[in-house]
């Protein structure tokens, strides 16, 4: 699929947009913000981490997500004694031929749910580094391409701490969103039930593997102008200076924040990008890469806190002016 004018773009992913929530509401019930940035991170080419506590249907978002946009999934659940090799693959010796042969991972898939990521230690969870930076997986020195689109969701629960591994910042990092997952409304929470007591339809998909790659090829047709780049840059540049802050946001994040603003944009039926759409997407990008220091956590500030401080503190520029 090829298109050649950023409006037109913008309004087949708005169209796209409406058609994989109606398709999602009809299996998980109020997550629409969560689809959003799913649809977002996936049209910019990144992953997404779900925090979340058990029972909010993480799991079930990801399977629906997938089989409504027609692209292949695996799961994984991650545990202490998951091995790398079972992530990525290994060589096996066929007994028929003598030889060893390939056989691969589930990550060799186009959206990878790695369920509970921190239940692993470090050496199994680096073994996504590659794939999610480079989009290709090294097997005893055989470097091969993962599929198009590749995405990869992974989720946490943000209270249990016992039998778990805090993900390390370069793992953080190579995430595009950190997403919060948190409880239904009560409405919400009736229509569940009134869902679950009637068979549950089985999905088609809205679009497919092919479309999805297209879009991503072409989300850098969005307009942004150079006041933008510099307000992007700006706002990064801030966090680094923060003094509640010991680690602030890396260049990944700068570009991270185009691309998320960009995806923004697109969903809501523009071919052109606003400050509005960088701010709408700060916390999510940057909220997983800013550390608070010791003393502003014991305080009780929040990096949410600090992402407001942020975008409040830099001011917009409009034609070059302040």
């Amino acid at each position: 699929m090829s298109v050649s004018n950023p409006n037109e773009l913008a309004l087949r992913v708005s169209e796209l947009r409406e058609r994989a929530q109606r398709a999602v509401e009809q299996v998980v019930v109020g997550l629409n913000d969560v689809t959003d940035q799913l649809l977002m991170a996936l049209l910019a080419g990144g992953h997404v981490l779900l925090e979340g506590v058990p029972g909010t249907a993480k799991t079930t978002l990801c399977r629906t997500f997938s089989a409504v946009l027609g692209i292949h999934y695996e799961r994984v659940q991650f545990t202490p004694d998951l091995l790398p090799s079972d992530v990525t693959g290994t060589q096996v010796l066929d007994r028929q031929s003598s030889e060893f042969v390939l056989r691969k991972g589930p990550i060799f898939c186009q959206l990878l749910l790695a369920d509970e990521l921190n239940r692993a230690p470090a050496r199994t969870q680096s073994s996504l580094l590659e794939a999610m930076q480079e989009r290709q997986v090294t097997i005893e020195g055989k470097t091969l391409p993962l599929p198009d689109p590749f995405m990869v969701l992974a989720t946490q629960n943000p209270i249990e701490q016992e039998g778990v591994y805090r993900l390390p910042e370069a793992q953080l990092d190579r995430f595009l969103f950190r997403v919060q997952v948190g409880y239904p409304q009560r409405n919400q929470e009736i229509e569940m039930l009134e869902l679950h007591s009637r068979r549950i339809p089985t999905l088609s998909p809205v679009t497919s593997a092919a479309e999805i790659s297209g879009l991503q090829r072409q989300i850098d047709t969005v307009y942004g102008t150079r006041e933008l780049q510099e307000y992007i840059v700006d706002l990064v540049r801030k966090s680094r200076q923060h003094p509640d802050l010991a680690l602030g946001a890396s260049p990944r994040a700068a570009i991270n924040l185009m691309k998320a603003g960009r995806a923004h944009a697109l969903l809501n039926g523009r071919g052109y990008l606003t400050h509005e759409d960088i701010q709408l997407v700060c916390l999510p990008v940057l909220g997983h890469r800013l550390i608070l220091q010791p003393e502003a956590e014991m305080d009780g500030r929040s990096v949410a806190e600090i992402v407001r401080q942020l975008i409040q503190s830099v001011p917009v520029l409009l034609d070059g002016k302040r």
